[in-house]
């Protein structure tokens, strides 16, 4: 009775054409992810529009005055968007994007940044240096970072408008 049994060779393309596979699936496993936290991103920024929103309701339709804080320990920061629009949100995981890998939202409180030449302006009419827009061509925080580049260079940030939309770097370039 002859016994069969894999030879070496066998056995070696058999690995070889599983780390084959391996390495055409993991980076679609990545950009798969990073869809996920993306939408988790988004979902944030739409949390902040709405807590925006409360703002601008109880304080006389202004918007808030709020600055990006430094990462810099000791250094003297001015309101800041987690402090400001805490009590309006309830959470400050709002403020935290899961694709911040620079750590950005533990240095500075938030992984999103604020227009702050929106600062202490009519919400209804803002205006950027004197020209005004409309409410739709307005960015009002947007990430702080590419945080999403590994699904491409188009769909790396995103921004929430004035009017509560929000877009990624791609539809930006082809509204204009």
């Amino acid at each position: 009775m002859k016994r069969r049994a894999f030879t070496l060779i066998e056995l070696l393309m058999v690995i070889g054409i599983v780390v084959v596979l391996a390495a055409l699936l993991l980076p679609t496993i990545s950009r798969t992810k990073e869809s996920g936290r993306s939408a988790v991103c988004l979902n944030n920024l739409h949390q902040i529009g709405i807590g925006l929103q409360l703002y601008v309701q109880e304080n006389q339709n202004r918007m808030p005055t709020m600055f990006d804080r430094s990462p810099i320990p000791g250094t003297t920061n001015r309101p800041s968007m987690d402090i400001v629009l805490f009590p309006h949100i309830g959470s400050t995981n709002v403020f935290e994007c899961p694709s911040d890998r620079k750590q950005l939202f533990v240095k500075t409180g938030s992984s999103f940044g604020w227009n702050s030449m929106l600062n202490d302006q009519d919400a209804d009419h803002l205006q950027l240096m004197t020209n005004t827009f409309p409410l739709h061509q307005i960015f009002v925080v947007f990430d702080k970072e590419k945080f999403h580049i590994l699904r491409g260079e188009k769909r790396a940030m995103n921004y929430l408008y004035a009017d509560g939309h929000i877009r990624n770097l791609m539809e930006m370039q082809n509204v204009q």
